[in-house]
């Protein structure tokens, strides 16, 4: 199966900027769509951005404008590049991938990463 990685979490101030990786590695038929999603203490997983395996981007309306979402499929990673932070973008990332698994019958896994924290404060 596939197993996600995030890194790049970290402090940093409003204004500020961070950019977080996502690495894939395992086995699987293949990668299908993938995302980040965000949880702040005390509310609800929410979604932030998804891409496809051709490049479509989504985006909440919350980040429009300032996060990108963006893959390289040759290295198997995902990233999201954060600019002009906020400190409600204060959160747990978390990677999301769509999995075609390689055994058959085939089926889509569901794949999240550990998660990174993301704290934006003076």
């Amino acid at each position: 199966q596939v197993q996600l990685v995030e890194s790049g979490g970290g402090l940093v101030q409003p204004g500020g900027s961070l950019r977080l990786s996502c690495a894939a590695s395992g086995t699987a038929f293949s990668i299908n769509d993938m995302g980040w999603y965000r949880q702040a203490p005390g509310k609800e997983r929410e979604l932030v951005a998804t891409i496809t395996s051709s490049g479509t981007t989504n985006y909440t309306d919350s980040v429009k404008g300032r996060f990108t979402i963006f893959r390289d499929n040759a290295s198997h990673r995902v990233y999201l590049q954060m600019n002009s932070l906020k400190p409600e973008d204060t959160a747990v990332y978390y990677c999301h991938a769509d999995v075609l698994t390689l055994r058959l019958p085939r089926r889509l896994d569901k794949v999240w990463g550990q998660g990174t924290l993301v704290t934006v404060s003076s």
